[in-house]
């Protein structure tokens, strides 16, 4: 397949490739944009046929969830059996943005986008390009992360072009994502609102709305024996190609213990990363690959750039990463979250 790779300026997007890239997803075809959590991979989500192309794309298994993009409230309806009172609260506080709900399905979904459950996620992106491709094709967008199965998701379109080049027919370069990390997905199908997956909106702030909101045990300990109701659940996910082991504690000690692991790692002939913060990149030992994922200060920019930072330590062809974990509140939960999946559970209390 030949991929076309077209340039789109958000502030002044050109109606002309919007155009051609929404024929592509209304002839069943897969294209590849920013969104500012990450890079998506769409399809027309009404589309059987075109939705497993996706599937086949990524080599993603299709029990795993896919999230429908829609541009308008007046799409979620048709959807959806009903939307509760909570939904709308969360619609006029969240959307557009970063929060994926999940409500109970109505006939009009394919079973393949809910892996089969009764129940489908759904959010409104507030990236200008993703809503323009969407109100252009005139039809939900289901979009799961634009880069292979179990790699880490893509934040820039160089990342999706190194994934997907030839699995795709088109992928929109807009430039680097916002957020950095996937949408918050709170259930809201139960009888209480649960966060499956977080993300840039987080429980602090879905609390101020829902005080009785609570958090999936999935989010912090690993676990692949769960039927999952959103992406991210079951699956190692953002994988770097090397072992990682994440370090929580006091700063003061996550630095001693990497130091320690780092003089034990040369010993055995292993090659090896640091993924440190602003506040911490001087302090480990010379001939050591050490990169900066962002500053303690502003986590936010933590969560902007550590898929990014992961790829770069693909590109290092290290042997193994250590990692420095975050204090888990506000978007400290879903870095921590993504660092327990990449390190596939390998998290080391200090």
């Amino acid at each position: 397949m030949k991929t076309k790779i077209v340039k789109i300026n958000s502030e002044n997007i050109d109606e002309d490739l919007i155009s051609e890239a929404a024929s592509l997803i209304k002839e069943g075809k897969l294209v590849a944009f920013p969104t500012e959590t990450v890079y998506g991979l769409g399809a027309n989500g009404l589309d059987e046929e075109a939705v497993i192309k996706i599937f086949e794309a990524k080599g993603r298994p299709q029990d795993n969830p896919l999230i429908l993009h829609i541009e308008s409230i007046d799409q979620l309806m048709p959807l959806v059996e009903y939307v509760p009172e909570i939904a709308y609260q969360c619609i006029e506080r969240f959307w557009p943005g970063p929060l994926t709900m999940i409500f109970k399905r109505s006939s009009l979904v394919p079973d393949v986008i809910s892996g089969g459950l009764d129940t489908v996620a759904i959010r409104m992106p507030e990236n200008k390009i993703a809503r323009e491709l969407i109100r252009w094709s005139k039809v939900p967008i289901a979009a799961p992360s634009a880069n292979l199965s179990g790699k880490p998701s893509p934040t820039a379109a160089h990342h999706v072009i190194r994934d997907l080049l030839g699995r795709v027919d088109m992928i929109i370069d807009g430039g680097s994502t916002g957020v950095g990390l996937e949408s918050t997905v709170l259930d809201l199908s139960g009888d209480i609102p649960m966060v499956l997956r977080p993300g840039g909106i987080t429980i602090e702030d879905l609390k101020e709305i829902i005080p009785n909101v609570t958090q999936d045990l999935g989010t912090i300990k690993e676990s692949e024996d769960i039927v999952p109701k959103s992406p991210g659940q079951k699956y190692r996910h953002y994988a770097p190609l090397a072992e990682m082991r994440v370090y929580t504690g006091d700063v003061e000690d996550i630095v001693k213990a990497i130091n320690l692991a780092c003089h034990e790692l040369k010993i055995q002939g292993r090659k090896i990363g640091i993924m440190a913060t602003v506040e911490t990149k001087d302090r480990y030992n010379l001939g050591i690959i050490v990169k900066v994922v962002g500053t303690r200060e502003q986590k936010e920019t933590i969560a902007a750039n550590l898929f990014d930072v992961i790829r770069q330590f693909d590109d290092e062809d290290v042997d193994i990463i250590l990692a420095e974990g975050v204090e888990t509140d506000q978007i400290g939960m879903a870095i921590m979250n993504r660092m327990m999946k990449a390190s596939g559970g390998k998290i080391i209390q200090v």
